[in-house]
């Protein structure tokens, strides 16, 4: 007759993963399972792949905050390659993660070369020209006195 010990429980819980003991949605088994396909090294710790999953799940969870700031800046639900570049190569940490790495589809970050730009209009004298575009209408302005004149008024540009 066996006399069971006063510390087991009668019931059986069910088995919990490793992922969900240390909290994480990233899978520590399967992570630990390439580790050791990879001969990284001979023998592989209880906790590095935890904190291998770990490290990925967060730098997971940067690129697709990012990302997603980037979608609904350019009022879409859906993420796509061109949203996962603008958010890494807008982000200064995720830049050196990335230097060398190419995402397919992403396109290039917007860039206009300053002297490409076009110059601020100046009228005559020195006289700096402001056209508004609700209105349509032109204005100038004297340096110094910031007094606008509606050109409209005027019949000679009439």
């Amino acid at each position: 007759m066996a006399i069971s010990s006063p510390n087991r429980s009668a019931e059986k819980t069910a088995p919990q993963s490793r992922s969900s003991k240390a909290g994480l949605v990233f899978p520590v088994g399967r992570v630990h399972r390439k580790l050791k396909q990879g001969r990284y090294a001979d023998r592989i710790g209880a906790l590095a792949p935890v904190f291998l999953a770990s490290v990925m799940e967060y730098v997971m969870a940067e690129i697709l905050e990012l990302s997603g700031n980037a979608a609904s800046d350019n009022k879409r639900t859906r993420i796509i390659p061109r949203h996962i570049t603008l958010a890494v190569q807008n982000d200064e940490e995720l830049i050196r993660l990335f230097k060398n790495a190419t995402i397919a589809q992403g396109g290039v970050l917007p860039h206009i070369h300053p002297e490409l730009l076009p110059k601020p209009k100046t009228g005559k004298k020195g006289k700096k020209v402001k056209t508004t575009q609700s209105t349509g209408t032109t204005t100038t302005t004297k340096k110094g006195k910031g007094v606008g004149q509606s050109l409209e008024s005027r019949s000679c540009y009439l």
